[in-house]
């Protein structure tokens, strides 16, 4: 898709530094849970571009995206302050790690990569399919929306602590099938494949989102 422009629906307040925009999904946009999009918008008088993953599990009409919010960002304040009615320039989507109609996913998940966990997690449960998540984060964000998985059956399970050193994260792990996904910075994506090792899985067969 090339670039487009998009208007606000709102923007709400998910966790610490977190926000979630809501978007008018363009003409034949057709992005899947986990994929990304380039984010443009005009901070200062100079055009400033990032990537966002979507959070949503589907962008019939509207579709989400999670933005921590650095206040030294370039663009992540920009966007936190913007209101309904307001516009954005997205391209995409991109991105190779997406849900693809999985019966059942393992989503592993530090900071924001949080995003893409619920809207992977809930596309597949309301496919009819089974979901885990596990989620690192010593401030977590979602946290509705992680519970309202847990109540349609998903297993989750938030810890501040390295997965590779805790042990119910490894039971967790060792009983999980599925299609696993990672989405987080490098330093997350270390540990996630040590814990995924550590439970019997190949971490080379997960579909991982590298933050940076």
């Amino acid at each position: 898709m090339e670039s487009t422009e998009v208007v606000v629906r709102s923007v709400r307040t998910v966790g610490p530094d977190t926000v979630a925009l809501i978007l008018e999904s363009p003409p034949e946009f057709d992005a899947r849970p986990g994929q990304f999009l380039q984010v443009a918008g005009e901070v200062d008088g100079e055009e400033v571009a990032r990537h966002y993953t979507l959070s949503s599990p589907g962008t019939d009409d509207t579709f989400e995206m999670t933005v921590g919010v650095d206040p030294d960002g370039d663009l992540s304040p920009w966007l936190a302050e913007r209101e309904q009615g307001d516009t954005l320039e997205v391209t995409g989507p991109f991105g190779r790690s997406y849900y693809e109609d999985e019966s059942s996913v393992v989503v592993l998940a530090g900071g924001p990569g949080v995003g893409p966990a619920v809207g992977i997690a809930e596309r597949a449960v309301a496919d009819g399919g089974e979901a885990v998540v596990v989620y690192r984060d010593d401030e977590p964000a979602h946290e509705d929306r992680l519970r309202g998985l847990e109540a349609a059956g998903a297993t989750v399970f938030v810890t501040d602590e390295p997965l590779a050193d805790s042990d119910d994260v490894r039971d967790l792990l060792s009983d999980a099938e599925g299609q696993v996904f990672v989405y987080g910075f490098a330093d997350f994506l270390d540990d996630a494949s040590d814990a995924l090792a550590a439970a019997g899985h190949d971490p080379d067969d997960a579909k991982v989102e590298n933050f940076g």
